[in-house]
């Protein structure tokens, strides 16, 4: 059964006899029956939609768990809450370093720069980085030896989400929302690279802080540019936030979202009819696909109070999957370094139809960067149709 944890304190590593010796757990974490996995996540704060995700990743290590775990060891879930805030992150990590086999589905570009040189130090595995690529593109190889993510990169993402405002709505005058740090700074890169290649003009850069409440001067800003359409890279939250601020003063321009906003289910609930016709890329199946629905069938099943919204809950399941893909080749005399070799091994993996099949390797460890155009339909029914099919973008390390 998986735990939560959210006080301070190293666990202990456990012993066992065999043949009356007392043999050392094969690696931090491990026992001869667990296998801690460690994850710190928004279950509070501005991002706490987000925190889906990491419930969603303690629901189907239970799960696993009920089919018997991998090769005869129970998953044990060590879940802290960082409130999307890199100093608390920073503590989680010190916290688990020596104690966790491993850290999964890490959440926040500026959380992940704030750790990227301590899980380095530590040679922490950290699978399923949900952040920025280029955190970990632009450092050595040898930094990056336990980092295995299959995520989007920003900048490519918004290179194609620019390019299909003008191409489906025509849009000539297109305006930027985002996070004033490299999450948003990353997409607004794709934006001008994408608008270069077309007619269209970027007619207004407007910002938030992580610790905004109050989006109206925000939302008359982008109103002031006369932008057609405006791109959100930000919180669920804020997202919400600017778009309702935006609807108070007349202002209904087209919406193009990240998708990191994937899930229509929570961006219903926030905005009911606003999110109507809303279009966002998601980088994982969506709730009404055959492996999403299994997915969310799932976890919704041992953990009810995730229903309303299941569509982050995907991306926690896929977490937990590729995580025992890796435990699984890497065999029972579990080592650190045996799973990042093992990971390294995965080849033609898409978590059973959750996205597209990629690959990891010695020289690659962004195994996917991919993303699909979708449109919101109705808020009544949560509908959704697809646009374009998948978008495959060069791995970034």
């Amino acid at each position: 059964m998986a735990l939560r944890f959210f006080s301070a304190g190293l666990l202990s590593i456990s012993l066992s006899l065999l043949g009356g010796q007392a043999l050392a757990a094969p690696a931090p974490g491990v026992t001869d029956t667990e296998i801690t996995i460690g994850i710190t996540g928004p279950l509070s704060g501005p991002a706490a939609a987000w925190g889906t995700i990491a419930l969603a990743s303690e629901a189907y290590a239970t799960y696993v768990n009920q089919q018997g775990g991998v090769h005869g060891r129970k998953l044990k879930i060590v879940l802290k809450d960082d409130g999307y805030n890199p100093g608390r992150a920073v503590a989680n990590f010190n916290e688990m370093k020596d104690s966790v086999f491993a850290v999964i589905g890490t959440v926040g570009t500026a959380v992940l720069n704030a750790n990227k040189d301590l899980v380095a130090e530590a040679g922490l595995p950290l699978v399923s980085p949900l952040g920025n690529v280029r955190v970990f593109a632009n450092q050595p190889r040898a930094k990056v030896r336990a980092v295995f993510q299959a995520y989007p990169d920003y900048t490519d993402e918004t290179e194609f989400l620019s390019r299909q405002a003008v191409k489906l709505e025509g849009v000539k005058k297109l305006g930027f929302f985002g996070q004033n740090d490299d999450y948003g700074k990353g997409g607004l890169e794709g934006v001008k690279l994408g608008l270069a290649k077309t007619d269209a003009k970027l007619v207004a850069e407007v910002f938030y802080e992580v610790t905004d409440r109050e989006l109206g001067t925000q939302a008359l800003k982008m109103k002031e540019s006369g932008a057609e359409a405006v791109i959100l890279y930000s919180t669920a939250t804020h997202a919400a936030g600017l778009v309702k601020e935006m609807a108070k003063v007349g202002y209904r321009p087209k919406l193009f979202a990240s998708f990191t906003l994937y899930d229509r289910d929570t961006m219903f609930r926030l905005l009911g009819d606003l999110w109507e016709g809303a279009y966002f890329d998601t980088g994982v199946a969506l709730r009404g696909e055959p492996a999403a629905n299994k997915a969310i069938e799932i976890v919704t099943r041992i953990d009810p109070k995730l229903k309303g919204r299941e569509g982050f809950c995907v991306q926690g399941v896929s977490d937990v999957m590729m995580l025992v893909e890796g435990l699984k080749r890497a065999g029972r005399d579990l080592t650190r370094e045996k799973f990042i070799t093992a990971m390294e091994t995965i080849k033609d993996y898409d978590g059973g139809g959750l996205y597209p099949p990629f690959y990891f390797s010695p020289t690659r460890h962004h195994g996917l960067n991919a993303v699909r155009l979708m449109r919101a339909g109705k808020a009544g029914d949560a509908s959704v149709k697809q646009i374009t099919p998948w978008q495959i973008f060069p791995g970034r390390f």
